[in-house]
């Protein structure tokens, strides 16, 4: 397995939906930063799990722990270790489904790769509750990026066909505390919560589209041509469980545009060059030019669903059907909000080092 991102500001994540605990480990943060277990448990706190939009019903406590690392709430130079336990642990249905892969899920390959020794539980390391690990590494990074300025956030623009109108940056800050499903857009969101309401009650699930921005990125940001911006952010959003496309700017839209609307003219505004336009999503040749880098994360619906579904017995070699009965989102993408924008912020934090504009001691 490969399960550690970044070159300077490096992430390796740990545990499994259902063992003892999740967690991260963050190597090459610097020393001198100003820390408090509350600022990551408020982070963490946003993808908990809820009563409303359809949420899992295992409802955790995610209380975080820090292991070392940090000394009189100040980073001390060492590795930091971040962890949660797992308390609300129910594998009973996993054992009855055991080797009957879940459509849509990595069941199958996970057991094919690594010989059935994988843990099937909950989906293991293929489970969403490891991101808990991401939320944790990115309160740290938006601490970092918040030292020279850049803010990171995200928000749903999209659940099932129904889309967000565009809204005011305030309103987009405000979003995760303010919906259930963390979109700015009021009517939209009550339509959301009702479609996610629909999709439940039929024993299914629905997906949706993020959207991340990080603001006031100065230009520079990106290692061509292998570690461009857009690839690592991407590689970093793939690593989130269920995500199936990313784009920036335009995106896919640029394909159906002459040069002369998707290209961004230049212009100096309070001695500053910037672009009238942004279609470029901040990026140009893998390297930031100082706009918004602005990203959109495709998230599927959710694999585990009540509908009876075909599937093979593994052991038996025969064809069988499968109804997920464990303790399932209905739609994974509220949650998945803090997880896009920490995994952006992982992603600036490691290439803002590797710019020099992050020192290794904080003064």
């Amino acid at each position: 397995m490969s399960n550690s991102l970044g070159k300077l500001f490096m992430v390796t994540s740990f545990g499994e939906s259902h063992g003892k605990c999740v967690g991260v480990v963050i190597d090459g943060c610097p020393a001198g930063l100003t820390v408090s277990i509350d600022e990551v448990q408020k982070e963490v706190d946003r993808r908990k799990a809820s009563s409303s939009a359809g949420s899992t019903s295992r409802l955790e406590e995610d209380k975080v722990e820090i292991i070392s690392g940090i000394f009189n709430d100040t980073t001390t130079g060492a590795p930091l270790c971040l962890l949660i336990w797992n308390r609300n642990i129910d594998s009973a249905e996993y054992e009855k489904t055991r080797f009957v892969p879940r459509p849509g899920h990595a069941d199958y390959t996970a057991f094919m790769k690594y010989g059935g020794f994988n843990d099937y539980r909950g989906g293991g390391r293929f489970s969403g509750r490891i991101t808990a690990g991401y939320v944790m590494a990115g309160s740290i990074a938006k601490k970092l990026l918040g030292l020279i300025g850049i803010e990171v956030i995200a928000h749903t623009v999209q659940i099932g066909d129904i889309k967000a109108g565009k809204v005011a940056i305030d309103k987009i800050r405000d979003a995760s505390s303010h919906s259930p499903v963390g979109c700015a857009d009021v009517t939209a969101a009550e339509e959301m919560v009702s479609l996610i309401a629909k999709a439940r009650s039929e024993g299914d699930s629905i997906g949706g589209v993020i959207e991340a921005m990080a603001l006031n990125v100065q230009v520079g940001l990106g290692e061509p041509v292998f570690d461009t911006l857009e690839g690592a952010l991407a590689k970093a959003f793939f690593a989130i469980p269920a995500v199936k496309g990313v784009e920036f700017g335009s995106g896919f839209l640029s394909a159906e545009k002459k040069g002369s609307e998707n290209n961004d003219p230049f212009i100096v505004d309070n001695n500053m060059i910037i672009t009238k336009s942004n279609n470029a999503g901040g990026v140009l040749g893998g390297i930031s030019n100082g706009m918004p880098v602005i990203a959109r994360v495709a998230v599927k619906p959710t694999a585990s669903i009540a509908k009876s579904q075909q599937s093979v017995n593994m052991k038996t070699m025969q064809n069988a059907d499968i109804s997920v009965r464990g303790r399932h989102d209905a739609c994974i993408v509220p949650r998945a909000v803090p997880v896009v924008e920490s995994m952006m912020a992982i992603t600036l934090c490691d290439l803002a080092m590797r710019a020099g504009l992050i020192p290794g001691v904080i003064k």
